[in-house]
């Protein structure tokens, strides 16, 4: 079979992550993938501490007021809702399990934020009897909120109204500008049953100048709350900082060169539906430009309006957070030639890498880890599938040019998988077991310490 230089096929490589290093190298992950007998995740909770450091530092320099909720969906693990609590941040939860789970790990409960739609009655009397601020999505919610706050013993519920964007008006979340008016007015109806702290809200995609112009709205709308002697000191802008799995001049590459070609059975992707693998600004630089950026219409930063309106911004990043503090191991137990390509099977499904379940691929290239360092180079080129009887069920539609040919027995290593991809679509299809989350510590060392997460349910 004639090899494909790697040179000619289009790569993705990840941005090295040290601390995977010695996971790798000292043998830990060949170990666990024995002891566990199938895939597993890794979790690199010192990461996930520097990138809140990080956040909260741009936000220092900055000179705004502000508080970090991690978003919990992002990942399950209790490891980083410790990490949350111990950094002195908080955690955006949309259930009861969630809020509960975050109470259990150390998280106060005036530091949880309590968001989506349409919340249950347990998921409010929780967060009421937390004193946990809760983002209401609609009127009817509202209505709940003040009932049950009338009606539970005379602690005010702690409320942030969520605005439905301009530049979204089919999303399903969030009021209108009319329907915040309608609010405004029960709330101030409500008297002291109510505490309307400000506003939040979600924005699809990850620019940064339409987020801080719907901050700058509603820096405006904060004060003609406070005009009808509501609180309103608080604006959420949710999540959507994002983070770069890659370098600027590999991503653009790939984008260039990619054709249904590259991928097995000539299967096609939208670019536009490919996450944006490289941001010129991510995690903590994307906040500190944010900040820096001048919204539309006005003639200072955003930074600035918010300190001049005596605003305390409010974030709920779940992927920023989660950048480099984890990765996805599988064994190969399966490999065959079809086309001038390999198709390797590993023992695991795309379940536990979200990103094939929404019509698109997780493209940072996987690390082969071979048992035998010593074997043959080249370019063998792969796509790679999971052990089920779905056609569909490929984790890696893209032929990837590995450096060794890829033998049963050796393992593969999806690269920074934390944010997302662990959790989004998890299922013990066939009766396969979930993949376990596995905490490793003390990275510096050659022999890393591990241990299961302590995630309750």
């Amino acid at each position: 079979m004639e090899v494909t230089p790697a040179s000619a096929w289009p790569t993705l490589p990840a941005v090295p992550s040290p601390a995977t290093l010695p996971v790798v190298a000292g043998g830990l992950a060949a170990e666990l993938a024995y002891a566990f007998g199938g895939p597993f995740h890794f979790l690199l909770p010192d990461a996930f501490t520097a990138n809140l450091v990080a956040m909260q530092d741009a936000l220092t320099r900055s000179g705004v007021d502000g508080f970090v909720y991690y978003a919990k969906k992002a990942n399950k693990a209790a490891v980083f809702v410790e990490r949350a609590a111990a950094g002195g941040a908080g955690i955006d939860v949309a259930s009861a399990a969630e809020l509960r789970e975050a109470l259990g790990h150390g998280v106060r409960g005036d530091h949880l934020m309590v968001t989506g739609p349409a919340k249950c009655h347990a998921l409010l009397r929780l967060a009421l009897a937390h004193r946990a601020t809760i983002a209401v999505d609609a009127l009817d919610e509202l209505d709940r909120v003040i009932t049950l706050a009338l009606t539970g013993g005379g602690r005010p519920a702690r409320v942030l109204l969520r605005a439905l964007p301009a530049t979204q008006q089919h999303s399903r979340f969030g009021m209108s500008e009319s329907e915040l008016t309608t609010a405004m007015k029960r709330c101030v109806e409500a008297g002291d049953a109510i505490r309307m702290e400000g506003f939040s809200f979600h924005l699809s995609g990850y620019a940064l100048q339409p987020r801080a112009n719907l901050t700058a709205r509603l820096i405006d709308l904060c004060a003609d709350a406070r005009r009808h002697g509501l609180e309103a000191g608080r604006i959420s802008i949710g999540g959507g900082l994002p983070i770069s799995y890659t370098d600027a001049e590999s991503w653009h590459a790939f984008l260039a060169t990619q054709s249904p070609a590259h991928y097995h059975g000539g299967k096609s992707f939208r670019t536009a539906d490919f996450y944006p693998y490289h941001s010129p600004v991510a995690g903590a630089g994307a906040l500190a430009a944010l900040l820096a950026a001048h919204p539309v219409n006005t003639g200072s930063t955003l930074a600035n309006q918010l300190k001049g309106a005596g605003i305390e911004l409010l974030l709920e990043p779940g992927r920023a957070l989660l950048d480099q503090a984890g990765a996805t191991v599988f064994t190969i137990q399966g490999v065959k030639e079809r086309d001038g390509y390999r198709i390797v099977t590993v023992d695991g499904t795309s379940l536990s890498l979200s990103e094939q379940w929404f019509n698109s691929e997780y493209l940072p290239d996987p690390q082969l880890i071979p048992r035998d360092p010593a074997a043959a180079a080249g370019a063998f080129l792969a796509c790679v599938g999971a052990a089920t009887c779905l056609e569909s069920d490929m984790l890696t539609w893209r032929k990837i040019a590995f450096p060794q040919l890829p033998r049963v027995g050796d393992l593969l290593l999806y690269p920074n998988t934390a944010g997302y991809q662990m959790d989004s679509n998890e299922s013990p299809f066939h009766d396969l077991p979930l993949p376990p989350k596995v905490v490793v510590d003390r990275t510096d060392q050659i022999r890393p310490r591990w241990r299961l997460d302590r995630h309750f349910t």
